[in-house]
Order: structure tokens, then sequence, then C-alpha cells
């Protein structure tokens, strides 16, 4: 509710900040010929009435835990000795009261008292930095409103603006790429001073052991069964995805009418909208089942749960990143190019896979790999219907497991964060992404092939 406030005071004094801005620009218009039409001189205003909330904002964003423990340390009696457990217990409960979440137990009279105090403590500081951030906010729309002038350049002011907020986009998204690297290469090299590389890259068998007494290795981390499991549900997931999401991307463009297009494709994206935990309850109470008896008809064993089933199930949760994606593709296809083949005599089916088709490779290989990555890293249908074996064979029939999966088992189990059992994690993670990275590559240059011959 408080984050609501906020943003309706942010938006208010924008509103009002920009509305003052143009009705001051249109009044300077008859004192000589403006440099910057209104809105820009509005834009200007609205940046200098907000800019000093939002900065006090992001100041108690930073401050406010700080000066919270400060509080918190007069509150806790004298007897609980900082640094201790019970200090930090004691802590713990006076946030939690003060929040209004609820504390095992009941609560004594002094942690009471002590909560309700912080509880008003937060809300004094931070109605403090909104009304500071406010009132500078206003000093700045009324120090801006003052100094517009016909020939003042908030033009440029505004796009120099603009485009430090894209710089900093741009910074924000590169530092997350650099620190998410960093993390995996640098707890990837604390994991191979447990664990020989070669045995990780190279060892056919994943039995990790688990000790809560020691941080050593003990059983085998070799990867490739992960690897297998992953390329082969990853393998079925393509084969069932992509002929299926590419023909009905071609029928929709090339051959449906209009109005059956209409109500065809919606009914397509839905399937990019459902849960994937309903794909994977989908896939164990139905699909597996299903695979299991129609294998008991022809004589073959196929287990509920196996690769097959899920990657027939994720084939057919990514079959929307595909079709959709292709569709909006061969629709931007030049017109000029299939007239010009038609008029050469080619017929409709020559022209799509001899023009159109290749002219949108680019595009249809960028749905391909979006369609890829999402089938690498799916972790909920392989957790329900791949069966969690980390076993090398080659059997689809057969249960198997993922990088994701065991991932999510390495980073969820009572294992030291420090130990092996955990840091395996960050291998596999590392591991993942160079195998994400060589896809990018490989789709990167086929586009630039294509890209080059056809523009």
């Amino acid at each position: 509710m408080t984050s609501l406030l906020i943003a309706a005071l942010v938006l208010a004094l924008m509103a009002v900040a920009y509305q003052q801005g143009v009705s001051r620009s249109k009044a300077l218009a008859g004192a000589g010929r403006l440099h910057s039409r209104p809105q820009y001189h509005g834009a200007l205003l609205a940046l200098w009435a907000t800019l000093p909330l939002l900065f006090i904002l992001f100041l108690w964003l930073v401050t406010s835990g700080t000066l919270q423990d400060w509080y918190i340390a007069g509150q806790i009696p004298a007897e609980i000795a900082p640094g201790t457990s019970d200090y930090a217990g004691a802590a713990a409960r006076l946030r939690n009261i003060a929040s209004g979440f609820g504390v095992a137990g009941e609560a004594q009279a002094w942690e009471t008292t002590a909560g309700a105090n912080l509880a008003r403590f937060n809300t004094t500081l931070l109605m403090a930095a909104v009304g500071l951030g406010a009132i500078l906010g206003v000093a700045g729309l009324v120090l801006m409103r003052g100094r517009l002038s016909p020939r003042m350049r908030a033009r440029n002011h505004v796009e120099a603006a603009i485009k430090a907020l894209l710089i900093f986009c741009s910074v924000v998204a590169i530092l997350t790429t650099l620190g998410i690297v960093v993390s995996l290469v640098t707890e990837t090299i604390r994991f191979f001073t447990f664990v020989s590389p070669v045995d990780f890259f190279f060892g056919t068998v994943w039995n990790p052991g688990y000790s809560t007494t020691s941080n050593e290795a003990s059983g085998s981390y070799g990867m490739l069964p992960l690897l297998l499991g992953t390329v082969m549900i990853s393998v079925i997931a393509m084969a069932v995805a992509l002929p299926v999401g590419l023909m009905s991307a071609i029928w929709l463009t090339q051959y449906a009418n209009p109005r059956l297009r209409n109500v065809i494709k919606p009914v397509i994206e839905v399937l990019a909208g459902i849960p994937t935990i309903v794909y994977g309850f989908f896939a164990l109470v139905t699909v597996g089942p299903a695979l299991s008896g129609l294998g008991d008809l022809v004589g073959l064993r196929v287990n509920a749960t196996s690769a097959l089933t899920a990657g027939i199930v994720m084939g057919i949760m990514i079959i929307p990143f595909i079709s959709s994606l292709s569709d909006d593709i061969i629709r931007q296809v030049p017109r000029a190019m299939r007239d010009g083949s038609l008029g050469l005599g080619a017929t409709k089916s020559e022209t799509i896979r001899n023009v159109i088709v290749p002219a949108a490779l680019p595009g249809i290989v960028g749905a391909i790999l979006l369609a890829v990555s999402r089938a690498i890293g799916e972790t909920m249908i392989v957790v329900l219907a791949a069966g969690n074996a980390p076993i090398l064979r080659f059997n689809p029939a057969e249960p198997t497991s993922t990088f994701t999966v065991t991932i999510v088992t390495a980073l969820t189990g009572d294992a030291d964060f420090a130990s092996p059992q955990s840091l395996v994690a960050f291998a596999l993670g590392l591991t993942l992404f160079v195998i994400t990275l060589m896809l990018n590559i490989g789709a990167l240059a086929i586009v630039r092939k294509y890209r080059e011959q056809y523009e």
C-alpha cells in the first residue's frame, strides 16, 4: 500500500510539473521563437521535479537497513550480547513484529513494545524521506520554471537525460551478465579444487556423496550422464516442436484464409501461457501412462517417467515459440520476392521452399534458438516426467536427468554451501552457459550468412 502511495505521488508530481512546463512554454511563445517544443519544456520540468524525490527515496532504500539495525540495538535488552545467535534471533523477531508478520511462540512484553516502536520508527523514517523528497521536487519545479526562456535548449537537456538513462540500463545489463559469469567461474574453480576437471567432464558415473560432517568430495561427479539426458530430451523436444511449429507458421501465412488464421493463431499461442508445472502434471498423469500403454501394445518397454515423455511434452510447450515467431518473420518477407518467384513460373510450394523460407531463415533460426534455450533450461517438466535418474544410457524410454534438475537438487539439499556437493551446481551452470553460448555463436553464423545473401 505504501509503495502504491509513493508511486502515485511521483506520478502526480510528474504530471503537475509537465503541465506547468507546457503552460509556461506556451506563454513564452509570444516573447520570441521557441528553441524546443512545449512538450520538451514540460518533460524538463518533470525531470527536475521527480529526480530529487527519486534520489531521496534511493538514499532511504540504501540506508534504511543500517538505521534500522542501529535502532534495534537500542531496543534489545543489555543482557542479550550483540553478535550472538540470541541477539540475531531477537532482531529478526522484532523485524517480523514491526512488519506485521507472526513470530514463533508468544511474544514477550518487551518484544511487543520494541516491535511497535520499530514500526513507528520505520514509518517516520519513510515519511521523512518522502516529505524531504517532495519538498526538493517542488523546489526543483519552481526553480526550473523560473529559468524557462524561449531559447532554452530544453530538448537537448531532455535527450541527454534519456541518453543517460539508456546508458545506465545498458551498463546494468552488462554488469549483470559479467556478475553471473564471474560468480560461475569463481565457484567452479573452487569446485575443481575438490574434484578433478577430467573426472567431471569425462566421468560416466554421477553419484555424489553427501556428508554433513566433512567438506571433502566423495562419490562420483561425472557429468556425461547429465549431458546425455539434457541433449536427449532437447532433441526429442525439437523433433516435436520444429516441424509442427514451422509447418503451422507456413500454413498460417501462406495457405490459411485470414478469418481462419485469426482463430488458429491465438489458440496456438495459448500454449505459451500455460505454466510449466501444468505441463509436468500433464506429462506425469496422461502422456507417460499413454506412452507406456502404447509400448506394451507393440511389445516395447516404455517407462511412464522417461526422456521420451519429458521430450514430447516439452516439445508441445515450445511449439508456440517457433510457430508465432516464425509466423511474424515470414510475414516480413517482402511481397515483391514472392510475386517475382510466382511471376517466373514457380509454384507456390517452390516459392515457399526456395524463396520465402531462405529469406526468413535468420529470423527462423532465432526462433529455433530461443526454443532450444527454453528446452535446455526447462526444469519442472523434467522433474516430474523424466524420472531424475542420472544414469548414462541411450534409451529414451528409460528415466534420465538433466543439468537443471541436478542444479536444483544440489542447491536445495542440506550440504554446506562451500562443500563440493553444492559447488557442483556452479560447475554445471557454467557448462550449461558454455553450451548455450556455442549455440548462439553457431546461430549467428547462419544468420549472418543468409542475411548477406538476401539483403
